[in-house]
Formats: structure tokens, C-alpha cells, sequence
């Protein structure tokens, strides 16, 4: 069966020729929800103007704004981007995936992204996080303009770095914030609040069917915590450290998740994860565009990460499942 699917990514994947291109939607929900859907769509790609919701540095993005959506029944992907990230950072995923058939769905996380830092290294953040990602999918199934084509039994999320913590922790592994205060020995404001905090329990949602988490922040996590976890996971990490994201930690999480989750180690450091930088964003943001070691090809590692999030997505949310 898993051959069949790949057949099938692979073949729809293909197909997205030249003069087809996802389409996109960049929408605002009330003071607290912004960012972009993919999804299936027929028309001549083109740069897409994010106007208000841009960051100043052109990614790279190309897609057909607000072209009708192709298909019914379509399973959704909802996305967390990173530490500082946006809604963008992975649109080259999110494009794939709707040119394999899905809806995808990024926000900014407020006070935590590219556009509004002021929240970034409050404990605050990390606690919210997870109930962004919820007030996400209750749009994108209740108030979307384009609702009636998402089939609300096939719902998955993609989730990097700060985001994959987002992931990880909505998916039912309570984050362990003690464990992560042992560890916190300086005197910033994050490690105070760990310390002293009241945190509450954060929000978990049960309508995710399958989950891609890449390199999450590995300190919250055991395998008491990450046993709670009872949906399929597809698991990456990068085996290089470049000082932000333990690949020891990672590699402790991997062995630890439940179950039979499809795992992959990468050759490569944290960002190579993001979407392939444009030559301006190379220019303007080089620390988030160079890769290690130094002959990586991030183009063509996204070629085979994309195709293979698409199958994996394909396989645990397909009919019968």
C-alpha cells in the first residue's frame, strides 16, 4: 500500500506542471489571526503580493491569489512556524501539498513572529501557542469562506522548531516546564517565569489525524510526556548543531516517541528545513539561508522533504483511515 501512495505523490507532484500553481488566500480573523491557505488550484502561477501581511524581504512566493479551489473533501494541514518565523517560512511545503491535493493553513503566532517580536521569549508564548493552532483549524472549519471543501475527518499539522514544540504539545504531550526549569540556569526572563509561573494545562486537540514535526525543541519532552501521543507521526531532525536546537536532544526525543513513527535524520543544520531562500532573501537574512556543512543543496533536499511530507500525509489521511 505505501508503494501505491508514493505512486500517487509522486504522479500528482509531477503533474503540477508549470502552467499550474497552488492557489493561495491570505486572510484576517479578528486581531489574533492572520496568515495564508494553499490549496488545489488551475492556473498560471505567479509573485504573490502580500501587501500588509509581507515582511519586507521578497521569499519567494508564488502561487495564484484567491483562484477558486479545485476539488471537495480535501484533507488540511495546518502549519507552526518557528521562533520569529511566519506564516511563509515553508511555503514551498505548503505548495507541494496543495498541488498534491491538500488545503494548507499557516498563521503568525502572535507576539512571535517576523512582524511582532515583543512576546518571543515569554513564557507566555510558549503557553498560547498550541491555542493559536486551535482557533486556526475552528476557522478554517467553521468560518472559511471555502469550508464546505475540507473534510473535517482528515486533519493534519506540520509543525518547525518552536513550532514543532507548538505541534508536539497539541498532539497530547503535556510539555514538562519543570524539567526544562531545572535546566534553565540563567537569570533571562523566561527562565524567572519558569520558575515562578502557575502554568496552566495548554490546549489539545483531538481532530489531529497524523502529524510531521521537524526538529522540535527537545528539553520539554520525555518519553513519560511523548507516550501520551497516539496519533502517526513522520519525525525529522537535523544531525548538525549550529547553537539552536540540540540534535542530542532530538535524537533523545526519536527513541523516545510511541509507537512505530517514521523517522529522519538530515545531514544538515536547523534551517535547512525552511523553504529555499530567493536571492534577495539570501542577501537580507543570510543566517537563516546558510546551511551546514557548506554543500548542502537545500533545493534538492526539498524536493525529496516535500514529496516525502506528501505521501506520509497521503498515507494516514487517505480513504478508510
Amino acid at each position: 500500500m505505501r508503494k501505491v501512495f508514493r505512486s500517487l505523490v509522486v504522479a500528482l507532484l509531477c503533474s503540477a506542471s508549470s502552467a499550474d500553481a497552488a492557489g493561495i488566500q491570505l486572510f484576517y480573523h479578528g486581531p489574533n489571526l492572520a496568515g495564508a491557505i494553499w490549496y488545489p488550484c488551475e492556473a498560471k502561477p505567479k509573485d504573490v503580493e502580500l501587501g500588509d501581511l509581507g515582511v519586507g524581504v521578497d521569499y519567494g512566493l508564488i502561487g495564484v491569489k484567491d483562484c477558486p479551489v479545485t476539488g471537495a473533501k480535501l484533507p488540511l494541514v495546518i502549519v507552526s512556524h518557528g521562533y520569529v518565523g511566519w506564516f511563509g517560512g515553508h511555503h514551498d511545503t505548503a505548495a507541494a501539498l496543495a498541488d498534491a491535493g491538500f488545503v494548507v493553513a499557516a498563521i503568525n503566532h502572535p507576539g512571535d513572529n517576523a512582524k511582532d517580536s515583543s512576546k518571543k521569549d515569554d513564557l507566555s508564548s510558549f503557553v498560547l501557542r498550541p491555542t493559536d493552532m486551535v482557533r486556526l483549524l475552528d476557522f478554517m472549519l467553521q468560518d472559511w469562506k471555502d469550508r464546505a471543501v475540507v473534510d473535517p475527518s482528515k486533519i493534519g499539522l506540520f509543525g518547525f522548531s518552536k513550532g514543532g514544540y507548538t505541534g508536539l504539545a497539541l498532539i497530547g504531550a503535556a510539555p514538562d516546564f519543570g524539567r526544562y526549569a531545572r535546566g534553565c540556569t540563567d537569570a533571562s526572563k523566561f527562565c524567572e517565569q519558569l520558575r515562578s509561573g502557575d502554568i496552566p494545562a495548554l490546549a489539545q486537540d483531538a481532530r489531529i489525524r497524523a502529524a510531521v514535526i521537524a526538529d522540535p525543541i527537545p528539553g520539554f519532552f520525555t518519553q513519560s510526556n511523548l507516550a501520551a501521543i497516539r496519533i502517526p507521526l513522520q519525525f525529522w531532525r537535523a544531525e548538525v548543531g549550529i547553537g539552536i536546537i540540540d540534535p542530542e536532544g532530538t535524537a533523545r526525543v526519536a527513541r523516545a516517541l510511541p509507537g512505530k513513527p517514521e523517522v529522519h535524520s538530515v545531514r544538515a543544520s536547523h534551517f535547512a528545513f525552511l523553504a529555499p531562500c530567493s536571492p534577495q532573501l539570501r542577501a537580507a537574512l543570510p543566517r537563516i539561508c546558510t546551511d551546514k556543512p557548506a554543500e548542502f543543496d537545500r533545493s534538492a533536499f526539498h524536493r525529496e522533504f516535500n514529496e516525502s511530507v506528501a505521501r506520509f500525509f497521503h498515507e494516514q489521511l487517505a480513504e478508510g483511515n
